[in-house]
């Protein structure tokens, strides 16, 4: 083990600088991807290609798997070229921190379904987190590093005279690079260059400069930092205030009259959610009044039904609390839910034997979704008009949206506004786009023991 640790680690310098080459381009792909798959405009956009652009992301993550473990075989070498460099080991700390968090982070979200919904709701904070406070890091740290690579004095090293560190201990560079990184990190005040006979041509080792790289990555990174997903992040998901009353506050629907909460609703029962919505959306977040919102049922129905918004506020509701869950690894506990269990309002319109699924439409004019008849018979399917005692507002889906606690967040249609019962199955707009057409949960099976997941 001894010999082959020391046969890997020969040529250690040129190694370091290769991972380091390596480890960059794996931070900008893994940025860019991470940055398009959380904005709401670029779901827009790829459609479907934004199911290959999340297994990009995964496949490249699991790629940086490499180069750490291949640094952490080197570390022990590293680490005593930066002997009395307490800044340039906080530097490789604070790397190595970002690199095995974002790591971990996107392990547990990638297998979100066997770690269940709290470690991914807290892996998808920690990968946000590291994301946005890592990538400044990483950037400022290359840009300012390539400034001193301009220096040719800094860029090169003897391939066969020791040099002296600033406590005169001579340390030999081998034709291998053992001592590149060292000669690359000591500034050139306190270190003594390296030369060769005058007989003897110098020949500079090559030493990764990342100016080129730099030049072009930070200009992907602002273009796509810049652009519309960071301002939809910072807007939507850092704001100091994200919660429901803010998003009331400046609710854009104008709904009248306000649905008036049960008494089980206000206070909560659920004693007030848990977590934080983020919100995602595939088109811009629409608006109603009373002018421009109706519902209906139709379709494979004995009685087609539409309601406007003064008669649909009326209808009875019921009171429930369940945990919310999006397919992206956040959720949000203890929702008081108040509306119409969607059961009901089947039974009220009639289910001709024909009907085999449930199509739900959004207000939105482009998502829908459906499920299938057997599973609309679940007693906790929601049209909800009501959340913790409040109304639902727009960016929430709002005034009334579906709730499916059992099934991830892409099902529960948002702006719902049209029911449809049809005689086939529906591929909806995420399933169309490579999402499971069965969205259940972990343990949804064990709950319903009738329905097969």
């Amino acid at each position: 083990m001894e010999q082959w640790l020391k046969k890997l680690r020969k040529g250690y310098g040129k190694k370091l600088v290769s991972l380091h080459f390596w480890n960059a381009w794996i931070v900008v792909i893994l940025a860019v991807t991470g940055l398009m798959l959380v904005g709401g405009f670029w779901r827009e956009i790829l459609g479907i290609g934004r199911v290959w652009l999340k297994w990009l992301h995964i496949i490249v993550g699991l790629a940086m798997l490499a180069p750490v473990v291949y640094y952490l075989i080197l570390a022990s070498k590293h680490w005593k070229q930066l002997r009395n460099k307490p800044w340039q080991k906080v530097n490789t700390i604070i790397v190595l921190v970002l690199l095995v968090g974002w790591l971990i982070s996107g392990l547990v979200l990638w297998q979100f379904k066997l770690v269940g919904p709290k470690w991914s709701n807290a892996a998808l904070l920690t990968h946000d987190l590291l994301t946005w406070l890592g990538l400044p890091y990483i950037i400022y740290h290359s840009i300012t590093r390539t400034k001193w690579l301009k220096d040719s004095t800094r860029r090169t090293v003897s391939a066969t005279t020791p040099t002296k560190d600033i406590h005169g201990t001579a340390d030999s560079l081998d034709t291998s690079g053992e001592n590149t990184a060292a000669a690359i990190s000591t500034p050139s005040s306190n270190r003594t260059t390296a030369t060769k006979s005058p007989d003897q041509p110098q020949k500079p080792e090559p030493v990764y400069t990342r100016r080129a790289f730099i030049r072009s990555a930070v200009g992907v990174g602002l273009a796509v930092t810049l652009g519309p997903t960071f301002v939809s992040w910072v807007g939507r998901n850092l704001s100091i205030d994200n919660s429901i009353d803010s998003m009331l506050e400046n609710d854009p629907n104008r709904m009248s009259p306000l649905p008036q909460p049960a008494a089980a609703s206000s206070p909560p029962i659920g004693g007030g959610a848990e977590g934080h919505f983020r919100v995602y959306t595939v088109t811009p977040i629409p608006s109603f009044s009373n002018e421009n919102w109706s519902f209906r049922i139709d379709g494979l129905v004995e009685r087609a039904q539409v309601w406007n918004w003064e008669q649909f506020v009326k209808l009875a509701r019921t009171v429930q609390v369940s945990d919310f869950h999006c397919v992206t690894g956040w959720s949000v506990y203890k929702n008081t839910w108040e509306g119409i269990p969607l059961k009901h309002l089947l039974t009220q319109a009639g289910v001709k034997p024909g009907a085999h699924s449930v199509k739900f439409y959004s207000g939105d004019g482009v998502y829908t979704d459906a499920i299938t008849m057997d599973q609309a018979q679940m007693d906790d399917i929601m049209v909800a008009v009501m959340h913790d005692g409040k109304p639902i507002p727009a960016d929430l889906g709002g005034p009334v949206r579906l709730v499916i606690p059992q099934m991830y967040a892409y099902k529960s249609v948002k702006w719902l506004n049209r029911i449809e019962l049809i005689a086939s199955e529906h591929i909806g707009y995420w399933e169309e786009r490579g999402y499971d057409k069965d969205a259940w949960l972990t343990g949804a099976a064990q709950l319903l023991p009738n329905i097969s997941s």
